[in-house]
């Protein structure tokens, strides 16, 4: 339990660093915010992981895995308009950018 609670955290500053560093990727309401972001954009992606089989996952994201984060994290600001925006570009530019972080700083607790 606590090292999920630990991913969020994790997962919400990364969120707070993409924003501050992607254009077209705007998380609102502070930390809060993001932390609510970071749930909803993992809870999309179990869904799509769900569906889609673990060629899709994190640990081994290709060319799929990299358009299907994009998706979700598109799909999330639909889930949570007042806390997030997203563009086309700023999906696939926040995309990219969170798998780089993801790849020095894992947010997955093992």
């Amino acid at each position: 339990m606590i090292g999920l609670i630990v991913r969020f955290i994790v997962s919400a500053l990364v969120l707070m660093a993409v924003s501050y560093l992607s254009p077209g990727f705007v998380v609102q309401g502070g930390f809060t915010g993001a932390l609510i972001a970071a749930i909803v954009i993992a809870v999309l992606g179990y869904i799509a992981e769900s569906l889609l089989g673990d060629k899709i996952s994190p640990q081994r994201r290709g060319v799929v895995g990299f358009i299907t984060a994009a998706v979700v994290i598109y799909l999330a600001q639909f889930i949570i308009p007042n806390l997030l925006s997203v563009s086309i570009l700023g999906a696939l530019i926040s995309a990219f950018v969170i798998g780089l972080i993801d790849a020095i700083v894992p947010t997955v607790v093992r």
